[in-house]
């Protein structure tokens, strides 16, 4: 039994001293894990500094400071990667200003469809142009995707100045019309249907031009010829000379060039010109931005005001003066309109007038005339005749050719009364003087 019991006891110390070594392992594993990921994070807090006699580089941060950049940033590192300084006065300046740069773009000649004539005298134009250079050229061709959107929008404001002109004529023919000037509104008519038809070739054009921006495959292949100037081509010191006398210098001498380039070119039946600044930033901005170039175009960019640190609206007194300019105009119109309705009306109103003082002077004329054969008619009809040429009327006499005489013949009418006693002795009267 006593053995028994020893080795029982025996069993339960080694079964103790197994469970307290276990837990003196998890103790240890537990302590170890604390302290390792202390140190982690003592680690991120931390930057540790760079050997190196360099004194540009950044220096040990610790805390809020992670993260920030603490050396110099180097503006040459993006001017190298670029290749060219700035765009000034229609030229490139790379190199430290020490080369300037001015591109001619040019249009070429449709070589395949000319004659055998036009193609030898095309190549002889060309072979004169490279007798004739006296300094070094490159050529420079760039594929870009058809760019309509300029010529749709000059296409848009056509359509709305020829709009704006038929409106305009449609306001003259209605006061044309109700005026009765039939000459005037048979012109108007003939212009209104002639600016129609162009409204109408224009919205198609639009339209069309509209469907073809749509195609991305279409693309423009552009020649430029490079001409560069180099400052040591000037001669002399050139610290001597400021950044402003440098650049006229610079561009005297390349537009000279580029101006005799493009008069050799003629000999060969191309034309040229110089880009300028903007046409510059665009070529260099699609040559560095192959894929961006045709989502984000240089142009629009400008006209959002992309290069502005900050953007403002119109001045409140400037919107004030433009819609008072605005209603000015209208006024003016509406004015304009009255104005010719109502001098029309003063001109009918006058020759209403005319034709009542031309009447009135008819029958005056006819009365003096009447009252000069006063002693040679009978009373009654004298004053018979005197009631009709004051009763009678004349609206229609300007309508008659002979009207004028008529009315001179009215009085030999009252001559030839066969009844009368007067008008035989007016007759006979007549005759004694034929006579004689």
């Amino acid at each position: 039994m006593g053995g028994n019991t020893d080795g029982r006891v025996l069993i339960f110390q080694i079964i103790i001293f197994a469970v307290i070594v276990v837990l003196f392992i998890l103790i240890g594993m537990f302590v170890y894990i604390s302290r390792k990921k202390d140190d982690d994070d003592k680690e991120k807090d931390m930057i540790l500094d760079t050997t190196g006699s360099n004194d540009d580089t950044p220096k040990v941060s610790v805390g809020s400071d992670f993260g920030k950049f603490q050396g110099v940033l180097n503006v040459e590192s993006m001017n190298d990667f670029i290749e060219f300084d700035e765009i000034v006065d229609n030229m490139i300046a790379r190199k430290n200003r020490t080369q300037f740069v001015m591109i001619i773009q040019c249009n070429g000649v449709n070589y395949d469809l000319m004659s055998q004539d036009e193609k030898i005298a095309v190549e002889e134009g060309f072979v004169q142009f490279l007798n004739t250079l006296r300094f070094p050229i490159q050529l420079y061709v760039q594929s870009r995707t058809l760019n309509l959107k300029n010529i749709i929008d000059e296409y848009k404001e056509r359509v709305d100045v020829v709009t704006e002109d038929l409106r305009k004529i449609d306001q003259k023919l209605r006061q044309a019309i109700a005026t009765g000037n039939k000459a005037m509104a048979e012109k108007l008519d003939f212009e209104k249907r002639r600016k129609t038809s162009i409204l109408e070739y224009g919205q198609n054009i639009t339209e069309y031009v509209e469907r073809l921006s749509l195609n991305k495959n279409i693309l423009q292949q552009k020649t430029y010829v490079v001409l560069s100037y180099y400052t040591a081509e000037i001669g002399g010191n050139v610290s001597n000379y400021s950044k402003d006398e440098i650049n006229n210098i610079c561009f005297s001498e390349l537009y000279t060039r580029s101006q005799n380039l493009i008069s050799s070119l003629g000999t060969s039946q191309v034309t040229g010109r110089i880009l300028d600044s903007q046409e510059l930033a665009e070529l260099l901005y699609v040559a560095y931005n192959r894929d961006d170039s045709e989502l984000y175009q240089i142009s629009e960019m400008l006209d959002a005001q992309y290069d502005r640190l900050y953007s403002t609206a119109k001045d409140v007194l400037e919107k004030r003066q433009e819609k008072l300019d605005e209603e000015i105009n209208i006024a003016a119109i509406d004015l304009t309109t009255d104005s010719i309705l109502k001098a029309d009306k003063r001109r009918q109103a006058e020759e209403r007038q005319k034709e009542m003082e031309k009447s009135q002077k008819i029958k005056e004329k006819a009365l003096n005339l009447l009252n000069q054969y006063e002693d040679q008619l009978d009373p009654r009809i004298f004053d018979m005749a005197s009631d009709e040429i004051k009763t009678a009327d004349l609206s229609d006499v300007d309508e008659k050719p002979d009207a004028k005489d008529e009315v001179e013949k009215e009085p030999k009418e009252v001559e030839k009364p066969k009844s009368s006693f007067a008008a035989r002795r007016i007759i006979r009267k007549r005759k004694v003087d034929t006579e004689d």
